[in-house]
């Protein structure tokens, strides 16, 4: 059975509330502070119901804020209901802004605070499926050199990068910028039986033509002005390891010639030389351009494509990944929080779909930025689109911008227009509208009374 336990100073609301959930929770009971934090360490229950005015600050909120934010220290996954008055509501808004995962006003209902309750565990729930599912995805990430996802996809991808690992023969990846194509190659050698040879990586658009051939294949003594010594290439340094040769698609065509004649001969001759020096490299290549095109036109050899490309992996862009995206974004943004000082709890429903209907142009190399931008960037507990980056979101607003109003009035016009709108796709259901808008029932109740809003 799980545990809740329930902080406060009023012998009587801790006797009705052990009455009312005792059938379905273990209840633990505290009257003060450090009563409530003793126990708390103790027990570790998932949920508490918290009365911020404890002693000996009973009049106060000094000793409640204390225990909230002690207990978000000590297990930032804990789901705090602060349990206040109408003239609190000012502590209690400050409590969720704090980590607190909802609050509701007295006088207590215990049917509806049931309601709350249940809410909450089961958030708690879902959150520690993720968790563990997160563990298991990093596991399964280091098998495949950092790579994660869930959808069929990249399933597709992680089942071929299996199966071609120890068969040892060239592989093509292609992919959009940001997929993941470097990734791919270094799992598919550290799954290989070169695993404990050298990887090594170039980059054929990222360096002028001019030395690009010398930066391969190595020259010899003499071979041009600066050649004071005898250097390697890439190509031998790889010998018995992988080559990843990136963005081939940019290789010029007389080195294109050059490595044909590597893959066919396992031999290579450095620049200014003439012996022919054995070399057993493993060669993964990649690009993100249209290589069919790109042979059309005769800017790729069809020989060479043919010869590099004995297995072909395609990774999708990340906004044909689907739930992935989430996937993503959750993971880095533990990532970012466990590597700093950050307390993000995770992303607003705003944010959520934001991110999903992003045409990720940059794809997971550009999430893993925006996200990493939004835990630095952000005072709230919760990211916001706005702190991703994304200042051209669709606006909420249903009025003209000229129209004279304080920043005040436009946050409750929008925000009085997003529960009537939610009111009206739930047909007047208040429990459906406040799960939709990611609020309590009571707390639903309030703001509409606030506005002036029925049912």
């Amino acid at each position: 059975m799980e545990k809740i336990l329930i902080v406060d100073d009023t012998e009587e609301i801790r006797k009705q509330l052990k009455w009312g959930l005792t059938k379905d929770y273990e209840v633990l009971a505290a009257g003060d502070g450090k009563e409530a934090l003793a126990a708390f360490h103790k027990y570790r229950p998932k949920v508490v119901t918290l009365d911020l005015g404890l002693p000996p600050d009973a009049a106060g909120t000094e000793e409640g804020f204390r225990c909230l934010e002690e207990m978000l220290r000590a297990d930032p996954a804990v789901k705090v209901i602060v349990l206040t008055g109408n003239e609190e509501r000012a502590s209690a808004l400050r409590a969720v802004q704090t980590g607190a995962c909802d609050f509701y006003q007295k006088p207590i209902d215990i049917n509806e605070l049931k309601i709350v309750i249940k809410r909450s565990f089961h958030i708690r729930s879902i959150e520690d499926d993720n968790r563990r599912m997160q563990v298991a995805l990093e596991q399964n990430a280091t098998q495949f050199g950092g790579m994660i996802g869930q959808c069929p996809q990249m399933e597709q991808v992680f089942s071929t990068i299996r199966k071609v690992a120890t068969a040892d023969v060239p592989v093509f990846v292609t992919g959009e910028s940001g997929t993941g194509k470097e990734l791919v190659a270094r799992a598919v050698h550290a799954l290989s039986l070169r695993h404990d040879r050298p990887f090594i990586p170039i980059n054929c658009g990222a360096i002028p033509e001019n030395l690009l051939e010398s930066e391969l294949f190595g020259y010899e003594k003499g071979a041009f002005t600066g050649a004071h010594a005898r250097k390697q290439g890439k190509v031998e340094y790889a010998h018995q390891g992988t080559l990843f040769l990136d963005e081939i698609g940019e290789l010029p065509a007389s080195l294109q010639v050059k490595l044909l004649r590597f893959l066919q001969e396992k031999v290579i001759q450095r620049v200014g030389g003439r012996d022919d020096i054995p070399v057993d490299a493993r060669v993964v290549s990649a690009t993100n351009t249209d290589i069919a095109k790109a042979i059309r036109e005769g800017a790729f050899r069809e020989d060479l494509y043919y010869r590099t490309s004995v297995i072909a992996i395609h990774l999708p862009p990340l906004r044909e990944r689907g739930s992935d995206i989430m996937l993503l974004a959750n993971l880095f943004l533990k990532r970012f929080c466990d590597g700093s000082s950050r307390k993000v709890r995770g992303f607003s429903s705003a944010a959520e779909k934001r991110l999903e209907s992003h045409d990720w142009p940059g794809n997971v190399r550009e999430l893993e930025n925006r996200v990493q931008r939004a835990v630095i960037m952000t005072d709230s507990p919760l990211l916001e689109p706005q702190d991703l980056g994304f200042l051209d979101a669709p606006s909420a607003c249903a009025f003209p911008l000229d129209e004279k109003m304080t920043l005040r009035d436009a946050r409750d016009r929008v925000e009085r227009d997003m529960i009537a709108l939610a009111i009206k796709d739930q047909k007047g259901n208040i429990a459906k509208a406040a799960d939709a808008l990611g609020v309590s029932r009571p707390t639903l109740y309030d703001l509409m009374k606030k506005h002036g809003l029925n049912a």
